[in-house]
């Protein structure tokens, strides 16, 4: 019984002392002062990157995914999307010891008018890949794993500058 009351009291204390430090949980990533309600994605549906942005934003609740851009408030742009691979180093015989893995991606948001919400940005992601010819496919399926990584990164970090974007204010005709 005693044993409980601790545990209890160190559940309570430490629950105080998080909410005093001003802790809480991260809520839905696009924040509620979005100047706009839907959005039209525009890539590929093929596309992988695409399919991510749109279930991160069916996950959040905050935007309405539209199918034509003439019906959405705003609407995102994927103009450039690479991955590439680099040689980082090489061993004395001259082999490949380690890769540097590249994902990039230029992002940019207009409204249903065609005026600038975001300019248009590249986002850059970098990861270090060791190499081993004595384990290639281990090695291929790594990288693999690396990009699928970045491309989580990317998402969120699309996500975090839509989140941004401010609304456009027009000024109001000076009054007599």
């Amino acid at each position: 019984m005693q044993k409980h009351r601790r545990l209890l009291c160190l559940a309570l204390g430490s629950t105080a002392l998080l909410s005093a430090c001003g802790f809480k949980l991260r809520g839905s990533l696009l924040g509620d002062e979005l100047p706009f309600k839907s959005i039209y994605i525009n890539v590929p549906e093929s596309s992988t990157l695409g399919a991510a942005l749109r279930r991160n934003i069916r996950g959040s609740g905050e935007l309405q995914i539209k199918d034509r851009a003439e019906d959405a408030e705003a609407i995102l742009d994927i103009t450039g999307e690479t991955q590439e691979r680099t040689i980082l180093s090489l061993n004395s015989q001259g082999r490949v010891r380690e890769y540097a893995l590249y994902y990039r991606v230029t992002v940019a948001v207009r409204d249903n008018k065609n005026a600038q919400l975001l300019a248009p940005t590249q986002i850059s992601l970098k990861r270090d890949l060791t190499y081993n010819e004595n384990q290639v496919l281990a090695k291929e399926a790594e990288a693999v794993m690396l990009y699928k990584d970045m491309q989580a990164d990317l998402v969120q970090q699309i996500l975090r500058r839509v989140a941004s974007i401010k609304p456009i204010t027009t000024a109001a005709p000076a009054g007599n």
